[in-house]
């Protein structure tokens, strides 16, 4: 049975620009963006960092009460967290009206400019991210239904992910 898509899901390492990414697809495509940390953020009246401090596993349970809601709206762009992809239910939701892209970005250039004293679970140790990277990378790439590289200006990006979508409605 084929998978009517409704909405664009990005995931993909912190710093490989889902946000970013997110509000421009946004914009260009007259979409409504759901920032999954954001709605977290405005839900908790707390940063992330701030809301780790209470653990993994509490900000965990959180994201997917927000994963759920996000993903029974359509005809959105959703941005999701680096570590959606740590609980398979949260994939299971998502790719009910969702069609999932993974931001691939190579680890020398999400080092180059990634701000990592906003990054919780990254901010103690940059060398965190190298093992984040090797953990979770073969996930995106399970989970996913199509992979746009983020190596090329941000308009190719772009480009790619509503071919890839206009291509699967």
């Amino acid at each position: 049975m084929k998978r009517e898509f409704k909405n664009i899901v990005l995931i993909g390492m912190p710093g490989s620009g889902k946000t970013t990414i997110g509000k421009m697809l946004s914009d260009k495509l007259n979409k409504k963006l759901i920032d999954i940390d954001g709605c977290i953020e405005k839900q908790q009246g707390r940063t992330i960092s701030e809301i780790f401090k209470g653990g993994e596993e509490y900000f965990r349970n959180l994201e997917l009460k927000a994963v759920e809601q996000a993903s029974e709206k359509e005809d959105v762009i959703i941005s999701t967290g680096g570590g959606v992809i740590k609980n398979k239910k949260n994939i299971l939701n998502l790719r009910k009206k969702g069609l999932i892209i993974f931001i691939d970005r190579p680890l020398r250039n999400i080092i180059s400019d990634l701000d990592i004293m906003n990054r919780p679970l990254l901010k103690n140790d940059i060398g965190q991210i190298e093992k984040v990277f090797e953990d979770r990378y073969h996930i995106y790439k399970n989970y996913c239904d199509f992979f746009v590289e983020n190596i090329y200006t941000i308009e190719k990006v772009l480009k790619d992910i509503i071919k890839i979508y206009n291509d699967n409605m």
